[in-house]
């Protein structure tokens, strides 16, 4: 799977709702294909893509696509007012929903990055989180090389 044509395919399709947030893709050299059901990246990306926008507060979302030791990774970056330590833990648990103060739109399962989570696994990747206060949440995405 081309990782950087679905990345680019699924933020056209989503520009209508970003509205307010500025996306931008970089794409790092020497990329190769991953290993992966394209239909079910395409579900992670846009929950990722749709988290950054709801908590990132409407600003900047940055997807950057480059080579890891494994394969590929995919990196979603917004800059929104983070996520609290203590959160970290819990946030790929069933049901887990942030601050509903922190969202733009109030609607959603708590499923979403659970989901994500263990449909990477399943497709042999992994799913992280890095976050501080205040400097905003990345969401990155490795899977393997093909």
């Amino acid at each position: 799977m081309d990782v950087v044509e679905l990345t680019r395919a699924t933020l056209d399709a989503m520009r209508p709702e970003f509205e307010e947030a500025e996306v931008e893709l970089e794409v790092g050299a020497g990329l190769e294909p991953a290993v992966g059901d394209r239909d079910r990246i395409q579900q992670v990306l846009v929950n990722l893509l749709d988290n950054a926008v709801k908590y990132g507060g409407g600003g900047r979302v940055i997807v950057r696509i480059d080579r890891s030791a494994a394969g590929v990774r995919i990196a979603v970056e917004d800059a929104g007012p983070g996520i609290p330590p203590a959160d970290l833990e819990r946030i790929f648990d069933k049901f887990y929903r942030g601050d509903p103060d922190l969202t733009r739109a109030p609607s959603g399962t708590g499923l979403g990055l659970y989901i994500s989570r263990e449909l990477v696994r399943r497709m042999g990747g992994r799913v992280d989180v890095r976050s501080e206060p205040g400097a905003g949440a990345t969401f990155v995405v490795e899977l393997p090389r093909a």
